[in-house]
């Protein structure tokens, strides 16, 4: 019997909006975050298709209302006394 150990799986990655890089709401922040990529370049991208089709406008606006806010760390509370 050849058991190999499996690799330690990290979490899986989530789509979630940017509570540290924001502008207006943290969308292009946090799917730059996902991609990988520089937020500035997708907020120029969302612009970019805003003004050609306003595409741009309805995935934002999308994103936004489907989109969870990133979790934010929780301070410790203070131990009861």
């Amino acid at each position: 019997m050849n058991s190999t150990p499996s690799p330690i799986s990290s979490p899986p990655r989530r789509l979630t909006r940017s509570t540290s890089d924001r502008k207006i709401a943290g969308v292009a922040g946090g799917l730059a975050d996902y991609l990988g990529a520089d937020p500035l370049a997708v907020r120029i991208g969302f612009v970019v298709v805003s003004l050609f089709s306003g595409a741009g406008v309805v995935a934002y606006l999308l994103l936004l209302a489907f989109v969870p806010e990133q979790d934010q760390p929780r301070a410790e509370a203070p131990a009861a006394a």
